[in-house]
C-alpha cells in the first residue's frame, strides 16, 4: 500500500505543478516535452542493469512502450483541445473516470473477482469522481463535441490498461526502470515530431521558464507511474480495486492541495462528491 500512496501523492503534485504554470507563464505544451525527457533520464537513472541499445529493441514489451509513449502525447493534445471546446472540468471527469476501463478489463482478462461491496464501491467511486471534480463554465455545449472527452476517457482508459498488462506479462524484475524511460522517451521524441509542425506555422522561441517547468513535471511525473506499477504488483487488492482507489484519492487529495495551496472554493456537489470517494475507498480497500 505504500506504493499506492506515493503514485498517489506524486500524481497530485503534477496537479500542484500544472497549476504554478499559470502563476508563472509557463507555455504547458512544451514543457510537458521537457518533461518527458526529464522523465525518460530519470528511468535510466533509476536502471541498475547494464544499457544495450540494441538489447532494448528486442524486449517483448518494447513496440508497446513506443506505442504508449505516442498516446500519451496524443491523449494530451486531446485532453487540452476537450478543455477548450467544453471546459477544464469536462476533461478532467473524463480522464479521472477512465479508471472504470481497467478495472472492467481486470475483471474479463485477468479473472478478477469483485465482491458485492468492491462493485457497490467502483460505482460510488464513479459518482463521486463526478461530484467533487464538476465546475460550473459558461462556455456553449454542443452535443457533436461529446466525442473529444469520450476520447479522453477511453484513451486514458487504454494507457491503464496497458500499463496492468505489460506489469502482468512482460516486465521482468528490474525492468520496470527501463520500461517507464521508453515510454517517456517515445513521448518526448513524439513530442519534438508535434513542436516541429508546430514550428512550420510559427516561430518557436527558447524559454527557461518552459524548461524549468518541464523538470518540475519530469520527476513527479516518472514516479507516479512508477509507483503505481509497483502498486499493481501487490497481491493484497487486485487491480481493479487499486485503479479505483488511485485515481478516486488523486481527486482527493488534488483536492485538497487546491483549498490549501490555491484558496479554491468548493460547491455543495464537490463537498458531496468527497464525502463518496471516502465511502468509495473504504469499499473498495476491504479485502
Amino acid at each position: 500500500m505504500l506504493y499506492l500512496a506515493l503514485s498517489i501523492l506524486f500524481s497530485s503534485l503534477i496537479f500542484v505543478i500544472f497549476k504554478l504554470y499559470i502563476r508563472f507563464n509557463v507555455e504547458t505544451p512544451y514543457a510537458i516535452i521537457t518533461n518527458y525527457v526529464v522523465a525518460c533520464a530519470v528511468g535510466l537513472v533509476a536502471y541498475t542493469g547494464s544499457f544495450d541499445f540494441v538489447e532494448i529493441t528486442q524486449k517483448s514489451w518494447f513496440l508497446g512502450a513506443l506505442a504508449l509513449g505516442v498516446l500519451f502525447i496524443l491523449i494530451f493534445n486531446i485532453m487540452a483541445l476537450t478543455s477548450q471546446r467544453l471546459g477544464v472540468s469536462v476533461a478532467s471527469v473524463a480522464t479521472k473516470m477512465s479508471f472504470v476501463v481497467p478495472a472492467v478489463v481486470g475483471i474479463f482478462l485477468y479473472k478478477e473477482e469483485l465482491g458485492p461491496l468492491k462493485v457497490l464501491g467502483i460505482l460510488i467511486a464513479i459518482m463521486a469522481v463526478y461530484l467533487s471534480s464538476i465546475k460550473k463554465t459558461a462556455l456553449p455545449f454542443k452535443l457533436s463535441l461529446l466525442f473529444l472527452p469520450f476520447l479522453v476517457f477511453l484513451g486514458s482508459g487504454i494507457i491503464d490498461t496497458s500499463i496492468k498488462y505489460f506489469q502482468e506479462l512482460h516486465l521482468k524484475d528490474g525492468e520496470l526502470p527501463l520500461f517507464s524511460a521508453t515510454v517517456f522517451f517515445a513521448a518526448g521524441i513524439s513530442g519534438f515530431v508535434f513542436m516541429g509542425f508546430k514550428a512550420i506555422k510559427q516561430r518557436v522561441r527558447f524559454n527557461i521558464i518552459n524548461v524549468i517547468g518541464g523538470i518540475a513535471l519530469g520527476v513527479p511525473n516518472y514516479f507516479s507511474i512508477y509507483f503505481l506499477v509497483k502498486a499493481l504488483e501487490y497481491d493484497g487488492l487486485n487491480s481493479a480495486s487499486i485503479f479505483t482507489i488511485n485515481n478516486v484519492a488523486i481527486v482527493l487529495l488534488s483536492t485538497l492541495f487546491g483549498i490549501i495551496f490555491f484558496k479554491e472554493r468548493l460547491s455543495l456537489k464537490n463537498w458531496s462528491g468527497i464525502g463518496l470517494a471516502i465511502l468509495s475507498i473504504l469499499l473498495v480497500s476491504i479485502t
